[in-house]
């Protein structure tokens, strides 16, 4: 197997030179069988981008500006990966590729990268004396000697000069200049979203008729989900608001292509948040007149490991015109995912059964939160009957982990019913909202221990104690019996002693007799 890995690492790097297409079967019977033979090996690179010496997320470039373009790639898999060429998608046309065609191979190459290790390598991009106010869309295909990764994307942003910038009409400020909106991050460039949580970026002439001065504009107005609150894990309806700026040529032969950008990085390897359901992304639609409005929707999955934020989905369009004019442009949209809280309490222990009015219980448990989403602001309080006690404040509670409840309350009158008692705790997710879950416990509430045994009846007195005649009468009863006991064993004594002198008389009697 590692002859193999050798070989398909030499023929990768002499592709460098010849061109990639003869190589290219090569490759993916190579990797075919390195997945068959191998079954559990995985490949995974994510790529980050930005502007060298600049920590800012928006990469920009102005006209005629000279900027090195720093990607980070970072082996997400679990194997090593070898002879990694990173190649940009270089087009003539100033409406793909905003930059100056200074080399004629622009590819790179890392010898090798450690499965969790990050390499860099870096672009000096000149942007084109012409480039206008607009994003773009910058390709980058990736292949490595164990095989073919997926394509990687990085969004920049062209502008003009700054001494043209001031004398630009404020009227005539170009329409894709969008900076309002905090926006959604994808990768290392920050969309400008509007509101609605939608960007709309520039079109361009694709190809193919006569090109008109004035460019139909379709965008994006904005979108709703079905449902409107969408848990992690499940299925929605994307539905997408379109519209025809034009007011005078209508637009036909749509295609839409939906494409969310990879989210995580775990052992598997970075995958899409978002999945069609039916596994195609492409929607068709006939056509939208000058000035009109029409809806695409698609069903997609949201991954069940989503974090509670919103994830970007990019929508790219390509349509023409009545004069078959072709034209591209592509629009993103920020789509929050609902992660639902879960979690357990363990038993809940009161260190007492049941107290008396005026005493103390303590009551403990453990909340262990089971989900993937944060606990905020847990609080917890006791209610029920008979019993008051003071509010416990928790804190934040991480997925994955646990906390201790720890509270005291006191019996405040006699409890009337079964003693059930119940445990409310509240907590707050990622926006505020407030939550609620209640647990029940036991505990009985008895009187004050000194009122129990004082209890009378208005109409009865206390008895007045007398002489204890019973308790006398049993000691003098068993004194006498234990004198006469005494009395009997001395008799028995004198008795026994005046029968054995008795009998020695009668003994020496007889012998002086016998002499």
């Amino acid at each position: 197997m590692r002859s193999k890995k050798r070989w398909a690492a030499f023929l990768l790097c002499a592709a460098m030179v010849l061109p990639a297409e003869v190589y290219a079967k090569e490759l993916n019977t190579e990797k075919e069988m390195m997945t068959t033979e191998e079954g559990q090996t995985q490949i995974g690179l994510e790529m980050t981008s930005q502007i060298e010496g600049n920590e800012s997320d928006v990469l920009l470039y102005r006209a005629g500006e000279t900027k090195n373009l720093l990607l980070n790639f970072t082996n997400t898999g679990n194997t090593p990966l070898t002879c990694v060429n990173v190649t940009p998608r270089v087009k003539a046309n100033t409406d793909a590729w905003p930059f100056e065609i200074e080399n004629k191979n622009y590819t790179q190459t890392v010898d090798a990268i450690a499965p969790g290790e990050t390499k860099s390598v870096s672009y000096a991009f000149t942007a084109r004396q012409d480039v206008v106010s607009r994003y773009y869309k910058l390709k980058f295909d990736l292949t490595c000697a164990e095989g073919t990764i997926s394509e990687q994307s990085v969004f920049l942003k062209t502008d003009v000069k700054e001494e043209n910038q001031n004398q630009q009409d404020p009227g005539q400020q170009n329409p894709d200049q969008q900076d309002q909106g905090s926006g959604e991050q994808n990768g290392s460039v920050s969309y400008p979203y509007d509101a609605g949580g939608v960007y709309n970026g520039g079109e361009v002439v694709s190809g193919g008729g006569e090109t008109k001065t004035g460019v139909p504009r379709v965008i994006v107005s904005g979108f709703n989900t079905d449902p409107a609150e969408i848990p992690a894990g499940s299925n929605f309806n994307l539905i997408v608001h379109l519209q025809n700026t034009s007011q005078d040529t209508a637009v036909s032969n749509m295609l839409f292509e939906f494409n969310a950008p990879a989210e995580g990085a775990e052992s598997s390897g970075a995958a899409p948040a978002f999945l069609p359901v039916s596994g195609s992304s492409s929607v068709y639609l006939d056509n939208i007149p000058a000035g009109g409005t029409k809806d695409i929707a698609i069903a997609l999955n949201a991954r069940a490991d989503l974090l509670q934020k919103p994830y970007s989905i990019e929508l790219s369009m390509k349509y023409q015109d009545g004069n078959a004019t072709q034209y591209e442009g592509h629009a993103a949209l920020a789509i929050p995912i609902k992660q639902a809280a879960r979690f357990e309490f363990s038993e809940v222990e009161v260190s007492s059964p049941e107290i008396a009015v005026g005493d103390e219980a303590n009551i403990m448990c453990n909340i262990y939160n089971l989900g993937r989403t944060k606990l905020y602001n847990v609080k917890a309080k006791f209610e029920g009957e008979g019993i008051k006690g003071k509010e416990v404040f928790v804190g934040h509670v991480e997925s994955g982990s646990s906390a201790a409840i720890d509270g005291m309350v006191t019996g405040e009158k006699e409890t009337t019913g079964d003693g059930r008692m119940k445990m409310i705790v509240t907590y707050e997710d990622e926006a505020g909202a407030p939550y609620s879950t209640e647990q029940e416990f036991q505990l009985l509430v008895t009187p004050k221990q000194e009122d129990a045994g004082m209890v009378f009846s208005p109409e009865t007195e206390p008895e007045k104690k007398g002489f204890p005649i019973l308790p006398v009468g049993i000691a003098v009863v068993i004194l006498a019996g234990g004198i006469a006991a005494v009395i009997i064993v001395k008799k028995k004594k004198q008795r026994k002693l005046q029968e054995e002198e008795e009998s020695l008389a009668d003994e020496f009697d007889r012998l002086t007799e016998d002499e």
